[in-house]
């Protein structure tokens, strides 16, 4: 159901969203989260809520020790006794559900003398509120039972229908909010708070043995977000810079580290696509990421691997035009001579050319046969859990060969991670070049370390020229072309133990050049 109600917007944001730099979502990023705090203070109700809360607890304060001390003054009032329970008083109010009453009305005329008790207690009573209201900046009136103001320049006129008033008179405290008409704004942003114009009123009654004597009217305007705001100006002020400039330090890091780098890997991928090769890819810079490093790194592998690949495939086409050119010629010269020259050739004449057109055809079906070795070869996938026996491999080989194959290893060979069928590959390819070469012998030597068994294959034929040493891995590459030769086998050879991790080189000795190979030995297996 949800996923159905945010699909359309999802899909109208989409087609709306307007293309992005990878730097200007960064900084866009940082920039909201480095707002949210001033944002918080601005419009989080719940933190100007509670300055209103804390002026109430303020008066409930004030009153309270100011009523105590009023029932201790009181005439005739019994000594005053600790009670047996703690019992804090809890505010009542809430700037989001607590009324906002009108400003408090002028206090009316009233019939009747103020009480004695409460004149009496004035006296003394009253210099002890204007010290403290001198202090606290609260306004603080002094009433008797009927709710009548006792001492000031209102003294006699009544509060007594004010609904806080009539609460206190009942005997329980009560608080309101009011608002302040007096109130004019000071500070800039004034009209954004809603305890900025409101006064908290409390009034508290004074109980002496058991009933109502006296009310205490206590108001004073609430603390406002912006007065505090205003009075550390000069420290938001410093603390908003310091974040900005924060802000735009990090941008730089983040630029530096992850934005710029990611744009010239762009500029390489475009330089790459456009056949620029795997040199124009740039170092990595030393501010980036990690990742971004790594990623670096991969690309520059990737890279250099499409260039070595481009470079095979072109130069694989060029010898397979090569290749190709020379029977199709062949078969192509026969047909002619065949079709200009038919009704006058000779039997054996004819016998010939068709002879050699059959020999041409047969040569591009090895080429081709042999191609798609080299192509499975080229494309095939490492096998992890490939394990060879390699001294039972080379026996197979030196039986089925038409030489003398001798072996020197250490008595226990470790399996190699290599398929068994890559490992016959290499020496019945070996094997095939010593014999077409002349030779009667081959000489297989291995040695061992704890990663890897290299195998050195050598023989006692004429060796290869040293003009033809640096190309005898190159497709289509032989000396043998006359008996058959593709100039496949090691090329195919090479790219199958490539897969499969293990190297294959051509060394010098003193018996002359020799091939090399190394190949990776297997994990131990767990029982």
């Amino acid at each position: 159901m949800l996923g159905r109600l945010t699909r359309a917007p999802k899909e109208w944001l989409k087609r709306h969203w307007p293309p992005l730099r990878l730097r200007t979502i960064l900084f866009a990023t940082l920039f909201v989260v480095a707002a949210l705090p001033g944002v918080g203070a601005v419009f989080l109700r719940v933190y100007e809520n509670t300055l209103v809360r804390q002026t109430e607890a303020e008066l409930i304060a004030q009153s309270a020790a100011l009523a105590a001390s009023a029932e201790a003054l009181w005439p005739g009032a019994s000594p005053m006794s600790a009670r047996g329970k703690v019992q804090p008083e809890a505010s009542t109010i809430d700037l989001s559900s607590t009324p906002i009453l009108p400003p408090r009305p002028a206090p009316v005329a009233a019939a009747g003398p103020v009480s004695a008790d409460a004149v009496a207690t004035s006296e003394r009573l009253v210099p002890i509120l204007r010290h403290t209201g001198h202090t606290t900046l609260a306004a603080i009136e002094f009433l008797d039972a009927r709710g009548r103001v006792v001492a000031g320049a209102d003294a006699g006129r009544s509060y007594a229908d004010l609904p806080e008033v009539r609460e206190a008179l009942a005997g329980r405290p009560e608080t309101v909010l009011r608002r302040n008409a007096g109130y004019r704004a000071v500070y800039l942003f004034e009209w954004l708070s809603r305890a900025a114009a409101i006064r908290v009123d409390h009034a508290r009654p004074i109980i002496v043995d058991g009933r109502v004597v006296g009310v205490l009217l206590v108001s004073r305007t609430a603390r406002a977000l912006f007065k505090g705001l205003y009075e550390d100006r000069i420290n938001i002020i410093v603390g908003v810079l310091t974040i900005l400039g924060i802000l735009i330090v990090l941008s730089g890091v983040l630029s530096r580290g992850i934005g710029r780098p990611i744009e010239a890997l762009a500029r390489a991928t475009r330089s790459v696509a456009a056949g620029g090769g795997g040199g124009s890819v740039p170092e990595a810079p030393r501010t980036a990421a990690v990742e971004i490093q790594a990623l670096y790194a991969d690309f520059a592998a990737m890279a250099e691997a499409i260039d070595r690949r481009s470079h095979y495939l072109r130069d694989l086409a060029n010898a397979v035009s090569h290749e190709f050119k020379t029977p199709i010629a062949g078969i192509r010269g026969a047909i002619e001579l065949l079709q200009d020259h038919d009704a006058t050739m000779r039997a054996e004449e004819r016998r010939r050319f068709l002879a050699n057109a059959d020999a041409d055809a047969g040569r591009l079906t090895l080429l081709v046969s042999r191609l798609l070795d080299l192509a499975r070869a080229d494309m095939a996938p490492g096998d992890p859990d490939a394990r060879s026996d390699l001294r039972l491999l080379i026996g197979r080989a030196a039986a089925a060969a038409r030489l003398d194959v001798s072996l020197d290893a250490p008595d226990a060979l470790a399996p190699v991670a290599v398929p068994p069928v890559t490992i016959e590959t290499l020496l019945a390819t070996l094997i095939d070049n010593s014999a077409r070469a002349g030779a009667s012998a081959v000489e297989i030597a291995v040695t061992t370390d704890a990663a890897q068994l290299s195998v050195e294959i050598g023989d006692n034929g004429p060796g290869i020229a040293p003009g033809d040493r640096g190309r005898i891995f190159e497709p289509f590459f032989t000396t043998h072309r006359g008996s058959g030769g593709t100039g496949l086998g090691l090329a195919i050879v090479r790219s199958l133990l490539h897969a499969s991790g293990a190297t294959i080189a051509l060394i010098e000795s003193e018996s002359g050049a020799r091939f090399r190979v190394t190949l990776p030995v297997a994990p131990t297996r767990e029982a």
